[in-house]
C-alpha cells in the first residue's frame, strides 16, 4: 500500500494529542434516521476527502466517517487499513430528501471518485478503498444503478466502470479524530491530499466536470 502521507499525518496528530489517538468507547451500528430524513452511505477512497464534498450541501443535515461492507463488528481504524475485516472507508450521510434528491448525491458522489480502479483510490491500495454505493432501499437501488448505467452508455470511458452497488449492512462510525478531519487538521489534511494526488487524478477522469480541486498545502 501506499499510504506513507496518510501514516505521516496521523502521526503528526498523535503527537499534538500527546498520545495515541483513539475513540473513547467502540462505536455502535448508526440507526437509520426517521421523520423527513434518509441516510445514504457511499466509498470512495479515503473517508477523510469524501466528507468536504457532501457536509455543505444544502439539504445535508450530517455526514459521519466510518466503516461498511465487512464482517467484523466494531472494526477499528488499524483493523481495517490492514485490510483483512472486509470493510470500506465509508460515508454516511444524512439529508432531508424534501431539500436535496438521492439523485444529486450520486453525482456528487461520482465526481469525486476514481470509478475505473478497483480496490484502490489514488495513493491507497486495498480493497478497503473500494468505491462503493451501499443502498437503503429499492428506490436508491434503482437509481444508483441507473446512474451508473447511465454514466456507461454515455461511452465516456474506455475502460469499464467497477464501482459496486450493494444493499447496505452496519455501517459502524470512525473513532471520533477521524470526524472532519480536514477542519480539525487543515494543512495535515490539505498535505495528504495534494500527495495522495487525487484531484489530479480526478481532472483526469472527469476533466471539466471534475469539481474544483483544493488549495496546495
Amino acid at each position: 500500500m501506499m499510504r506513507s502521507s496518510r501514516i505521516a499525518a496521523l502521526a503528526l496528530l498523535v503527537v499534538s494529542l500527546g498520545g495515541t489517538a483513539r475513540a473513547a468507547d467502540p462505536p455502535g451500528p448508526a440507526e437509520a434516521p426517521s421523520g423527513g430524513r434518509a441516510t445514504a452511505i457511499f466509498a470512495g477512497g479515503c473517508f477523510w476527502c469524501m466528507e468536504p464534498p457532501f457536509e455543505k450541501l444544502p439539504g445535508v443535515l450530517s455526514t459521519t466517517v466510518g466503516y461498511t461492507g465487512g464482517s467484523v463488528k466494531h472494526p477499528t481504524y488499524e483493523q481495517v487499513s490492514e485490510g483483512g475485516t472486509g470493510h470500506a472507508e465509508a460515508l454516511k450521510v444524512v439529508y432531508d430528501p424534501s431539500r436535496i434528491g438521492y439523485e444529486k448525491l450520486l453525482d456528487v458522489f461520482w465526481h469525486n471518485v476514481d470509478p475505473l480502479t478497483r480496490d484502490a483510490q489514488f495513493c491507497d491500495h486495498g480493497a478497503q478503498y473500494r468505491t462503493g454505493i451501499f443502498t437503503s432501499d429499492d428506490t436508491q437501488q434503482r437509481l444508483a444503478e441507473a446512474s451508473k448505467r447511465a454514466l456507461e452508455t454515455s461511452k465516456r470511458f474506455d475502460r469499464p466502470i467497477v464501482t459496486e452497488i450493494v444493499r447496505a449492512g452496519e455501517f459502524w462510525p470512525a473513532e471520533e479524530y477521524h470526524q472532519r478531519y480536514h477542519e480539525k487538521n487543515p494543512i495535515r489534511y490539505k498535505y495528504y491530499r495534494w500527495n495522495c494526488g487525487r484531484d489530479r487524478r480526478l481532472r483526469e477522469v472527469w476533466g471539466a466536470d471534475a469539481p474544483a480541486a483544493e488549495p496546495q498545502p
